[in-house]
C-alpha cells in the first residue's frame, strides 16, 4: 500500500470519528432541550447523573414495532426509570421509579407524545454509545 493510500485510509477514519462525535453531541443536545421541556428535574434534579439508570422505558404509550406510538388507552403516561439496587443478602433487585408523570394517555397531545418518546429513544441511543465505549476500551486491554 501507497503512502498516500494510507494518509487516504486514515483520513477516512478521522472523519468517521468526527462524524459520530457530531451524531452523540447534537443526541446529548436535545436530550438535555427534552429534558427541561418535559421538566423531569422535578424527579431527578441533576441532568448529569441522568444515565446512571440501566435501562428507561415508557408506560402508557407503545415503543414495540408493532405498536410503535400507539397510547393505551386509559393508562397513565409514564417515563420509568430502572436501577439494580443491592438487597440485604446481596441479591440484585430491580427497581423502577418514575422520572416523569404525564396523566392519561389520551389526554395527551401529539407533541408532547412524541417529546416523551423521542426523550426515552435518545436516551437508549446515547445509553448504546456508552455501552460500546465499555466494551471498546476491554477488547483494547486484550491486544
Amino acid at each position: 500500500m501507497r503512502s498516500i493510500e494510507k494518509i487516504n485510509l486514515l483520513l477516512d477514519e478521522v472523519e468517521k470519528k468526527i462524524q459520530f462525535n457530531d451524531l452523540r453531541k447534537s443526541n446529548l443536545t436535545r436530550i438535555l432541550e427534552l429534558y427541561r421541556l418535559l421538566e423531569l428535574s422535578q424527579k431527578h434534579p441533576d441532568f448529569s447523573t441522568i444515565f446512571k439508570y440501566k435501562a428507561m422505558n415508557l408506560a402508557g404509550i407503545g415503543l414495540k414495532k408493532e405498536d410503535f406510538a400507539e397510547i393505551r388507552e386509559g393508562k397513565y403516561v409514564q417515563i420509568i426509570s430502572i436501577t439494580y439496587e443491592l438487597h440485604n443478602e446481596g441479591k440484585r433487585i430491580l427497581k423502577n421509579s418514575s422520572l416523569g408523570y404525564f396523566g392519561k394517555a389520551e389526554k395527551l397531545t401529539k407533541e408532547m407524545k412524541s417529546n416523551i418518546i423521542e426523550f426515552v429513544l435518545r436516551w437508549r441511543y446515547e445509553k448504546t454509545f456508552q455501552h460500546s465505549e465499555h466494551y471498546k476500551e476491554l477488547l483494547a486491554k486484550l491486544h
